[in-house]
C-alpha cells in the first residue's frame, strides 16, 4: 500500500532592482529577506548539519564539499516562517519552501501563501532602497541570459520501491506533463531550437535523463537523496524539471497528478512500459509544439503525441482508483486532468483560463494582434515577463485573476490565514507554533528537527523524523502544558 504522500515545494525567484547600476542580486536577496518580519522573537540558524546534499538515490555519495555558512551568515540569509516555511537566499535567488501538506489543494494555499509573503517583503525592502531605485520579483524561471533557476517539488515516497522503477515510469510522465503544467515562454534557450513560443520555460536547460546536478547539465529526473525524515523508511523524491505556475489551477494539476502517478509506483500499478526513445529529445520536442500533436518516438516502435502518453498514465490511474478507496480530491483530480487532456486533444485555448502556458499564449497573442507584432518584437518579451510579475497591481497573471479569467482552487482567506498558520496535518504544525510560541528560546530549525537552547543547559535537538506526527492532533495537548520552553523539553523527556 502507497505511503501518505507528504509534499512541498521550493520556488525560487527572480530579482531584480530597477534604478541600481551596481544591482548585486545576493546582497538584494539578503535585504528581501531579512525586510520581512515576524513577531517571535530570537536569531535562529538553519540546522545545516541536518543535510547532506551529496547523497545519490542510486546508492553512493558524490565526492565534494557541504556549503555551511557561518553563524552571522546563517542567520542573515535564513529565515525559518511561523507557519512552518522557510524563506532564505539559495545563490543569488530568494527562495520559499513551503511548509509540508498531505494534499494538493493545501500545497496550492501554502505556494500562494509564499507569493505574498515574497511581495511584502519586497515592499518592506523598497522602503529601505535609495530613492529611484524599485526591487522587482518575478515567479518564472529564467533572466534570458542563459540562466535558469528552479521551481522543485517534493514528495514522501516509500524507500522499499526501487529507484530504477521510480525512473522507468516517471521519465515519460515529467516528459509530457508540461502539456497541463508549463508555464509557457516566448522563444528559446540553451542552443535549443529557434520557436516563437514555447510551453515550458525549463525544457531548454534539460541535457541528461538522470542526475544529481541542479544547475549543470541538468536532469530530467534528480537522484537528490536527502529525505528529510527516518532515512530507514523514507525517500523523498526532489523533482526539477517542473516550472513556477502562478495558476491556482495549474499548480493543483501538477501537484495531484504527480502524487496519484507515485502512489501507484509504489502500489505497482503502472503494468506497461511507457518509455520514451530519447527523453532528452523528447521534452524539448513537447515544448516546442503548443499544437500538442508532434508525435515522440516510443522505446516500443510507436510514436504517441504528449496527450496519449498522459491518457495512458489516465487510464492506469482509473483502474488503479476504481480498485481502492479514494480521497475527494483524488477523484477530483482524475475529472479535471481528463478535462485537461480532452482540451488538449480539441484545441489547448480551451484552456485560456486554467493553464498557465494557454493563458499567457491567448494574452500575448490578443497584444500582438492589435499592436501588428511579431513574436520577435521586444514588447512581447516584456509581456511575457510580466506576466510573472508578483506585484498584485501589474503582474499580468493577477489582472485575469481580478477579472475573472483565472479558475480558482483556493480562496483568498485561506490563502492569508497560510502566511501565519502552519498546515495542522504534519510536522509543520509543531515547527510553527514553537516559533510562535516559544521563538527566543528556538536555536536551530531543519525539516526534521528543532533544537532548543534553554538556561545553561547544553542545546537540545527534538528530531521530528516522522512528517506525519506532530500535527496538531499529536501535540496540541502537550504545547498547552507547556508555557515554557524549558516546560516542553522536561515533559518531552518524561
Amino acid at each position: 500500500m502507497a505511503i501518505p504522500k507528504v509534499m512541498g515545494t521550493e520556488i525560487e525567484y527572480g530579482i531584480t532592482v530597477k534604478g541600481d547600476p551596481d544591482f548585486d542580486p545576493i546582497s538584494s536577496c539578503v535585504l528581501l529577506v531579512n525586510a520581512y518580519r515576524e513577531d517571535h522573537a530570537g536569531e535562529i540558524l538553519w540546522d545545516y548539519d541536518q543535510e547532506n546534499p551529496l547523497a545519490d538515490a542510486r546508492g553512493f555519495t558524490v565526492e565534494g564539499e557541504k556549503y555551511t555558512p557561518n553563524q552571522q551568515e546563517n542567520i542573515a540569509r535564513n529565515k525559518t516562517l511561523i507557519n512552518g516555511a522557510r524563506y532564505y537566499v539559495d545563490h543569488a535567488h530568494p527562495e520559499y519552501s513551503c511548509p509540508e501538506v498531505t494534499n494538493p489543494r493545501d500545497l496550492v494555499i501554502h505556494e500562494k501563501a509564499g507569493e505574498r509573503i515574497i511581495e511584502a517583503s519586497r515592499r518592506e525592502a523598497n522602503a529601505l532602497l535609495p530613492a529611484g531605485m524599485q526591487m522587482l520579483l518575478y515567479k518564472n524561471n529564467s533572466d534570458r541570459k542563459g540562466n535558469s533557476y528552479g521551481a522543485h517539488e517534493n514528495y514522501l515516497m516509500d524507500r522499499r520501491t526501487s529507484f530504477k522503477q521510480v525512473v522507468e515510469h516517471l521519465m515519460p510522465f515529467f516528459a509530457t506533463r508540461q502539456i497541463y503544467c508549463g508555464a509557457g515562454k516566448v522563444g528559446s534557450e540553451n542552443r535549443s531550437q529557434p520557436c516563437d513560443y514555447q510551453i515550458s520555460q525549463r525544457a531548454d536547460f534539460f541535457e541528461t535523463e538522470v542526475a544529481l546536478d541542479t544547475m549543470v547539465k541538468r536532469p530530467i529526473i534528480n537522484t537528490r537523496d536527502e529525505p528529510h525524515a527516518d532515512r530507514e523508511k523514507y525517500r523523498r523524491l526532489h523533482v526539477i524539471v517542473g516550472d513556477a505556475n502562478l495558476s491556482e489551477y495549474t499548480i493543483y494539476l501538477r501537484q495531484g497528478v504527480t502524487t496519484l502517478v507515485l502512489s501507484m509506483i509504489e502500489d505497482g500499478a503502472i503494468d506497461r512500459s511507457l518509455s520514451l526513445r530519447d527523453p532528452v529529445r523528447a521534452i524539448k520536442e513537447v515544448s516546442h509544439d503548443p499544437s500538442c500533436r508532434v508525435e515522440l518516438a516510443m522505446e516500443n516502435g510507436k510514436h504517441w503525441t504528449a496527450v496519449q502518453v498522459q491518457r495512458e498514465y489516465l487510464t492506469l490511474a482509473e483502474k488503479y482508483l476504481a480498485g481502492r478507496t479514494s480521497q475527494e480530491w483524488e477523484r477530483d483530480i482524475i475529472g479535471k486532468w481528463a478535462a485537461a487532456l480532452d482540451a488538449l486533444e480539441r484545441d489547448p485555448m480551451e484552456l485560456a483560463t486554467q493553464v498557465d502556458w494557454v493563458m499567457k499564449k491567448a494574452l500575448i497573442e490578443s497584444f500582438k494582434e492589435r499592436k501588428g507584432l511579431d513574436w520577435g518584437a521586444p514588447q512581447v518579451q516584456m509581456l511575457d515577463l510580466q506576466y510573472h510579475d508578483l506585484r498584485q497591481d501589474k503582474g499580468l497573471y493577477f489582472m485575469l485573476e481580478r477579472q475573472g479569467r483565472a479558475e480558482r482552487i483556493a480562496t483568498d482567506e485561506e490563502i492569508i490565514a497560510a502566511i501565519t498558520a502552519p498546515p495542522e496535518d504534519t510536522r509543520a504544525f509543531f515547527r510553527g507554533e514553537c516559533l510562535r510560541r516559544y521563538g527566543s528560546a528556538v536555536f536551530g530549525v531543519n525539516w526534521d528537527s528543532i533544537s532548543f537552547s534553554v538556561d545553561d543547559e547544553p542545546v537540545r535537538r527534538i528530531t521530528m523524523a516522522e512528517p506525519l506526527k506532530g500535527s496538531r492532533a499529536h501535540v496540541s495537548e502537550l504545547l498547552d502544558r507547556s508555557p515554557t520552553a524549558a516546560d516542553l523539553v522536561k515533559n518531552l523527556r518524561a
